[in-house]
């Protein structure tokens, strides 16, 4: 397997593979992590470290995934709380009341793509394989977010809407915010039709022209990644806070679950965050 990236790195511990982003590795207030399909003990098309309960996978084999990748990338496995995502824009700020919710315990809310909070000890889960996962930390106010952004949720501006929820909830100053927009399919790959480029092309704001590309008859390109970042700037994140992972998740499908590589027969990936205690 070879791995090349300049602003992502690819950590082992114990066998189990994750990547981290240095601009969060730099902040001492918080442990983040994204998965890889490294070093747990799901098999077929699963193989190895599925983190996804509905996928259809042995739920006795995703559990013990969770402790294995917990284990290995710092976390307790007590403290998950997990989005339910369905390609929507709302938002959820988690407590330590909700610990276990997703993971084992059942969701109790059907509709949320990004996860908020302030309270230490709360490890944030969110569900990815080849949607754009958003990180966030306010190393100021001590707030951390994750959002699951799909092209749905792209152009429906979750990540726009995580940062004005960080701002009303607990204060935060958008200029303060690190962010970390992570592997995601690329526009290298990430193919789409008329309909879905329209839904692109109407953020005239964003220049669309920046991160949309046209292959002729009726086919396209899309920069999931970078027209995240538009927003982000749009939202008043500065861009040197701003960290675009160069990982694309379809390029790299043997670490990488991808959708789109597998044809929709996959495991899921996760990005993890807590604010240390």
């Amino acid at each position: 397997m070879i791995f090349k990236s300049k602003n992502t790195d690819l950590n082992f511990v114990d066998g189990v593979g994750f990547l981290t982003f240095p601009s969060l590795s730099e902040l001492d207030f918080v442990n983040h992590a994204f998965s890889t399909r490294i070093g747990g003990v799901s098999t077929g098309e699963f193989k190895s470290m599925n983190l996804n309960f509905k996928r259809g996978d042995d739920p006795e084999k995703v559990t013990e995934n969770y402790q294995i990748f917990c284990q290995a990338a710092g976390f307790d496995y007590r403290t998950l709380v997990s989005s339910s995502q369905d390609h929507n824009t709302n938002v959820r700020f988690v407590t330590k009341n909700d610990c276990g919710i997703g993971i084992f315990r059942e969701h109790d809310m059907p509709s949320v793509d990004a996860l908020i909070t302030n309270e230490p000890d709360v490890t944030l889960v969110t569900h990815y394989a080849d949607c754009t996962p958003l990180l966030f930390a306010d190393p100021e106010k001590k707030v951390i977010a994750l959002a699951h952004a799909g092209w749905r949720g792209t152009v429906g501006k979750i990540g726009e809407i995580t940062v004005e929820a960080m701002q009303e909830k607990y204060g935060c100053d958008p200029t303060d915010i690190i962010a970390v927009v992570g592997p995601a399919i690329g526009q290298c790959c990430y193919e789409v039709d008329t309909p879905v480029y329209e839904q692109f092309a109407s953020l005239t704001e964003l220049k669309p022209a920046y991160f949309t590309k046209s292959l002729g008859h009726s086919k396209y390109l899309v920069d999931l990644k970078e027209t995240n970042r538009r927003m982000l700037l749009e939202a008043g994140l500065l861009s040197i806070n701003i960290t675009i992972s160069d990982v694309c998740t379809r390029c790299n499908s043997g670490l990488l679950y991808s959708h789109r590589a597998s044809g929709g027969k996959r495991g899921g990936l996760i990005a993890m965050m807590r604010i240390n205690s």
